[in-house]
């Protein structure tokens, strides 16, 4: 039978709820008051983006709330968003100096979320861009989270920034393909607000390429910046492919975004085929949104699965199940819909993960949904620039410092060239290259955020993401035991 939604809005609403609400101003200062503000901090050290976050928690604890928002959107233009969505247990809470005496991390992705909804809520833009404009032109391709980090950097450096989208609104994954209980569409639409506000025009409903040749892009702007992520679902080259109910994870992840929630069709009984967080993202939902069972299929074993251990538990306290060393063979059909999967056992050979002979077996099932990973988008990229320099695995090849491409006018960062990371790492490289790009125009070297250190020298680089260069774990504990 076709998919069908299972439960009424005051249902939908109640399971999908978010997972961690928003603190109170007392739960925030209580909280603010247990930070150390260390000096070296190692977690300014793991946040891609360098927010200054022992200085913005401060000014939670001082009750200057809209200046921690300030410090947090300076560094990071979608830091509501990554205070919801990003993996802080093992970015920056996961390098708090608290773990070390055994408490329990300061909840900077909390706080950080108190202080961006503080200014969003009552309407205070804490950005500025400078009056006095360059006179330079900016396409950027992608309102994703690389494209807004991007136009937003190069609009408070004084440059004219266009962003073109296919969707019909910015904001990319963050909009359209993030968990419901972690964030609703409507906090990544206001930081496109945000940055529209910066005077950074948006067309949307565009395909570069296609409605607007690239040769009208570059006369009439002296940069492009590639912030496209990825592309659709890779294929499963199984038969029963091509089944109405066979969806992209993301896909599927998207119509709870588009829909109300009582209005999303959902399998009773679905299977998951993938083990990565888009995975654990889609079946949990799907528990949530009704489905009476719902399974996660992976070829690999428990310990090789791409998702946080943090996610996994969470989607099997919901009531996921999940069958590791398991290949689908088959999706079944009956009466022109999916009916079973027909599965086999795996072992791994070779560091490849092959299936059993003789092993077979079928599971109903009703609606599969596929997260085995996004194609990369290598012909998108040839079609468009015939001369850009890919590496083997589709991905743009650029200077990690500036982002610059083979192509000098043109710049990219975020999933095209990472090939799939964190929001806060295409924010990261969105920032890196709006500043390749202003030095290219100016002459000027914007020098990145840096952290002193205890010893008087000069601090490296922050945003190292998950390597710690200044590892003070240790010295912040032996000097509080005096």
């Amino acid at each position: 039978m076709p998919i069908q939604p299972l439960i009424d809005a005051a249902q939908a609403a109640a399971n999908m709820a978010e997972i961690k609400p928003p603190l109170s101003p007392q739960e925030a200062r209580i909280e603010a008051a247990r930070c150390l503000f260390c000096f070296d901090a190692p977690c300014i050290m793991a946040c891609p983006t360098g927010i200054d976050i022992p200085t913005f928690i401060r000014k939670i604890a001082t009750d200057n709330v809209t200046g921690a928002a300030r410090t947090i959107l300076e560094a990071n233009v979608l830091g509501a968003s990554c205070a919801r969505v990003c993996p802080t247990q093992v970015l920056c809470e996961g390098a708090c100096v608290m773990l070390d005496l055994e408490k329990d991390p300061i909840h900077i992705g909390r706080l950080q979320r108190y202080a961006t909804d503080h200014v969003t809520a009552r309407g205070i833009d804490v950005l500025h861009a400078p009056a006095r404009k360059s006179g330079k032109r900016v396409a950027v391709l992608g309102a994703g989270p690389a494209g807004l980090g991007c136009a937003a950097e190069l609009a408070r450096l004084g440059h004219a920034v266009t962003v073109f989208d296919r969707k019909p609104a910015g904001g990319g994954l963050n909009t359209y393909g993030i968990a419901y209980y972690k964030m609703r569409p409507e906090v990544s639409l206001d930081e496109v607000r945000l940055i529209e506000r910066l005077g950074v025009e948006f067309r949307y409903g565009v395909d570069v390429g296609s409605d607007l040749p690239i040769a009208d892009l570059e006369r009439d702007h002296q940069a492009i910046f590639l912030g496209i992520g990825l592309g659709g679902a890779q294929r499963l080259g199984i038969p029963g492919e091509e089944l109405a109910e066979v969806v992209d994870a993301l896909e599927f992840i998207e119509w709870i975004h588009t829909r109300p929630l009582d209005q999303v069709p959902v399998g009773r009984r679905v299977a998951v085929i993938g083990c990565g967080n888009t995975a654990i993202d889609a079946v949990t939902q799907a528990l949530r949104l009704g489905a009476e069972r719902a399974t996660v299929i992976y070829r690999r074993g428990e310990a090789d699965k791409s998702a946080y251990d943090f996610e996994y538990e969470l989607a099997k306290a919901d009531g996921a199940s999940f069958l590791f060393h398991t290949a689908t063979v088959e999706i079944v059909a009956e009466r022109g819909h999916v009916a079973a999967l027909r599965l086999a056992r795996t072992e791994v050979r070779d560091g490849k993960a092959t299936v059993v002979p003789g092993s077979e077996w079928t599971e109903p099932c009703d609606l599969v949904l596929k997260a085995v990973g996004q194609e990369k988008q290598a012909a998108v990229l040839r079609q468009l620039f015939p001369a850009l320099a890919l590496d083997a695995r589709g991905r743009v090849i650029h200077d990690p410092d500036t982002m610059q491409t083979s192509l000098p006018h043109v710049f990219a960062g975020g999933d095209c060239t990472s090939g799939g990371r964190e929001v806060v790492n295409a924010v990261a490289e969105g920032k890196r290259a709006a500043r390749g790009i202003h030095e290219m125009f100016s002459r000027e070297k914007i020098a990145g955020p840096t952290q002193p250190s205890r010893h008087g020298a000069a601090g490296g680089p922050v945003g190292s993401g998950f390597d710690h260069p200044i590892r003070v774990h240790e010295l912040e504990a032996a000097l509080r035991k005096g």
